[in-house]
Order: C-alpha cells, then structure tokens, then sequence
C-alpha cells in the first residue's frame, strides 16, 4: 500500500513540475483573403524561420494543412460561420468532414484545436445558436477517431460578447447572449477547452482616445489605472481586457476556464482619420505584447497564469473590406519583406531602422547607444525598488548580474542595482524617453555608467558578463519569475528515476 502511494504522489508531482513548466506561447495568424500571397509552403517557410511555433488559419484547406506537415507548429484550424447549419444538423456531415479534411493529413500536421465558427455574436444571422450543437458533433467525430483528447474544440469571440468591461472586475457577459454562452461554457468546462477572445487595445484607443492613452495601449504607460473595486493596478489596455473577460468567467462560477487571445495587433497604416495606425505603433505594441506574453506575467487578476496569444497577423490581406488599416494588420508583405521588425522570441532587442521601411522618429539620438538610463541619486527608495523590481520582473530584464558574487553586484545599492535594470530595460526597449521614466526615478545620461567588469548594456546590445547558472536561478526566484526549463529538466529526471524504483 506504502508503495501504491508513493507511485501516486511521484505521479502527481511529476504532472505538477510539467504544469509549472508549460509558460505562455506566442503564434501569428495565417489569414489568405488577399490574391498576391505567396504558395503556402513559402508561407511556412518564413514562420519557421521566424521560430514561430503555433499558427492560427481560418478553415481547413488541404494545401495548407500539407505544407505545415512535420514541422512540428502547433496547427489552430477553423471552421467558417458558413458551414455551421451543416455541422449543427448532422453528426454525419462532422464525420465526413473529419474523415476527408483532418484524419488525412493528422499526425504529421500537427492539429492541436478547431474552432467552430468565429465571433457569431457579431453575425447579422442567427448563428450563434448554431455554435453549440456544431461543435458537439465536431467533439464526437474526433472521440470517435480516438482525438477528442489531442485536439480542443472551442469557438472565438469578439469583446462585443460583454455589456460590461470597465473596470475589469465589472466584466460582464451580455444578458442578450445568455441562451448562447451558458451551455457554450459548460460545454467548454466540461471538455477543458479554452474560452477564445480577440482583443484590440488599438480600437479601444481609436474610438475613445480622450479616455485611453496611447501608451497605454502600447504597454508604454509610466503610470497606473487602479480598479476601484479591487484596488488591482493596470499599466496596459491588454491585460485590462483579458481580465475583463476573467471576472465575466467568475461571475458566471467557470472561473477555472482558460482563456487564449486568438487575435490580437495592431495596423502599419491607415486612412487619415486612424492616426494611430503606424509601423512604429505597431512594432511597439506587438513587441512589446511578445514580451509581456512570454514571460508569463499574466494579468492583476491571475498574476502568474500563463496564456497562449496569437499576433494578427502574417501578411497584409488586400482584400479585406472597410477602413485602410483592414488591410495593413500583417507583419510582412506579401513578397515576404517585413513591415516591421519583430523577435518572437522575445529576448532580444528590436531595431527600428533595420528594415528600411520606416525610420525612428524619436529625435533623442539615443538609438546610437549615446545615451544610458541610470537611476536618480534623488529618487524615493520605495519608487525605486518598485521600479527595480518591476523591471527585473514584468521588464524581462536580466537581473543576474546584480546578485551576489556577479560583476555588477558591487557597489551593493539600491541606486546601482537600479540603474543597471533600469539601463537594461531601456536599451532593450528601443531606448526612447518613455522607456527611462520608471515613475520618474530614471534619468539619461551621456557618460556611460559601466566599470570595472560591470558593463552595462547599449543600443548595440553590449551588456555585463554572463553570470552563472545559480545566481540566475537565484534572481528569478527572487523576483517571481517564471521556473527556467533547465531546472524543470532537472527535477522531472529527479522524478522519472524516482518512479522507476518505486
């Protein structure tokens, strides 16, 4: 019996450590309606070499879903608002469809969820109480095929889907959508499938800029919006939106249900009238989503949680109807040229003049790595710690040379610690005034501060001397980072062996 329990708890312990392991994952939307893309195998080509990972397309075409065959992306595919009446009414027609369009090409492109129709609430039809007995009968055809636990069935929505999302902890579904999202959400609990959401913060910003900040829905904002209800502190429009959607969940008792932003960006261009619709906007907000993202920072209302966010999207689509920005959301064009750049990786930093297409117009001429950010001798010793702490955290910046024994530890301030993080964020930051505000606390400078063998990073990417393992491991323990894969490794092989001989 002894033994039976220790087999339990190994076990447990074991899916536990995958849990904690499991961050955040960014992927780019592959939408087609445009006549001048390239083949789709040319269109898988540049994500690969992207190191994009996870790829949402709008239907099930067959040459896409071959072309994206062993690369090992994770695949979202969807089924059009169009096609829901058939997959409602007969299970027949989801079996079919299954057998012709997924098993053919399943496992060696990698299917991993279906979403069965997309922002129905927004459909001018009555399609939304289609969505529930179509996905059901997807559901079956895929437990019948033995895949109803590798790929999720799940639907998207649009933020229209709420009445209430001001402030975030006032998120509320629509009463007029109650007969569609109640049995829509237990049927996601049930299966453990992910509630779907697109967010905008560029139209939260274009159709109320008296009231939204453009830095703020950049993720460029210095200061705070304090939710009154629950004294939450926001400092971007992204995470006010998800969250919004987190308390609608709560509200509702289905909390435990996931979200994933299956649509999110923002436009390179637009009429004279979308202002904010620039390629320098948009390479600020999605690189800077990129790294909120994958440094599962989650949200004020799930600090730590992490969520899978596609960007919208890879190519420019000229034939999207309505506003100039329509048709100016991708990251590329399509001869396969950045608008942009951007690094999915979210590691590195972004320069805003390789491309070509457009140039910086931040006039600071501290894009040359002329200028440093340093921390004010002056500054309040809380704001001070506030920001090092913040940018060591939700800054993704690498903090591992100020710990004990590291080049930069000495002198042991909280100035000098400061002003390493501080410079560290703002060079990886395109090094522009917002970016050493820190509250205030921060200052540029001219002199750079490094000595010794503490050297601090330029616009060139120049930074102190790598520290070692443990005083890294270190720093994101103490600043609530997410577990490093390596350490995760390490205790599932710990795990393994202990299972082995019990």
């Amino acid at each position: 019996m002894a033994r039976g329990f220790r087999l339990i708890f190994a076990t447990s312990l074991l899916l536990m450590i995958l849990g904690i392991c499991n961050g955040s994952k960014i992927g780019i939307c592959y939408g087609r309606n445009a006549d001048d893309l390239p083949t789709p195998d040319k269109a898988v080509d540049l994500i690969k070499n992207q190191n994009i990972n996870s790829v949402r397309i709008y239907d099930s075409n067959i040459q896409v879903l071959k072309a994206f065959a062993n690369t090992g992306i994770d695949l979202m595919i969807g089924i059009p608002n169009s096609d829901l009446l058939p997959f409602s009414q007969f299970q027949t027609n989801a079996d079919t469809w299954l057998k012709n369009n997924i098993l053919p090409y399943y496992p060696a492109t990698k299917i991993t969820l279906i979403t069965v129709g997309a922002e129905v609430t927004e459909a001018s039809n009555n399609a939304s109480a289609m969505v529930v007995p179509a996905m059901t009968n997807v559901y079956t055809a895929l437990r019948k095929a033995g895949l109803h636990r590798k790929i999720k069935v799940s639907t998207t929505h649009s933020l229209g889907v709420l009445s209430r999302s001001y402030p975030p902890s006032a998120g509320a579904f629509s009463s007029k959508h109650a007969g569609f999202l109640k049995p829509l959400l237990e049927f996601l609990a049930e299966k453990q499938s992910p509630f779907l959401v697109n967010t905008y913060p560029y139209y939260a910003y274009q159709d109320s800029s008296n009231n939204v900040s453009l830095d703020y829905a950049l993720f460029e904002s210095s200061s705070e919006i304090i939710d009154p209800n629950t004294g939450l502190l926001y400092t971007n429009m992204f995470d006010a939106q998800i969250d919004s959607i987190n308390f609608a969940l709560t509200g509702l008792n289905f909390k435990t249900i996931k979200i994933t932003v299956t649509e999110t960006g923002w436009p390179s261009k637009g009429s004279s009238k979308e202002t904010a619709a620039t390629p320098e906007n948009a390479q600020t907000y999605n690189t800077n989503l990129i790294r909120h993202v994958i440094n599962n920072t989650g949200t004020p209302a799930k600090p730590g949680e992490p969520i899978d966010v596609y960007v919208f999207s890879l190519f420019n689509e000229n034939r999207k109807p309505g506003l100039e920005s329509e048709r100016n959301w991708g990251l590329y064009y399509p001869d396969q040229t950045s608008v942009y750049n951007v690094d999915f990786t979210g590691k590195g930093s972004v320069d805003v003049n390789t491309g070509g297409n457009f140039t910086n117009g931040n006039g600071n001429g501290s894009g040359n790595g002329s200028f440093w950010c340093i921390a004010s001798s002056n500054a309040n010793e809380k704001e001070l710690r506030d920001g090092l702490d913040w940018a060591c955290g939700s800054g993704n910046v690498d903090c591992s040379p100020i710990q004990p024994s590291q080049p930069c530890f000495q002198p042991d301030s909280l100035v000098s610690h400061a002003s390493y993080a501080f410079n560290s964020y703002y060079q990886q930051n395109g090094a522009t005034d917002i970016a050493c505000s820190f509250g205030g606390t921060g200052v540029k400078t001219n002199k750079d501060p490094s000595y010794d063998n503490c050297l601090y990073m330029t616009a060139g990417g120049k930074k102190a001397a790598a520290s070692n393992v443990t005083a890294n491991a270190t720093s994101r323990g103490q600043r609530g980072y997410s577990v490093p894969c390596s350490y995760c490794l390490f205790v599932i092989v710990f795990v393994m062996a202990k299972l082995s001989h019990v």
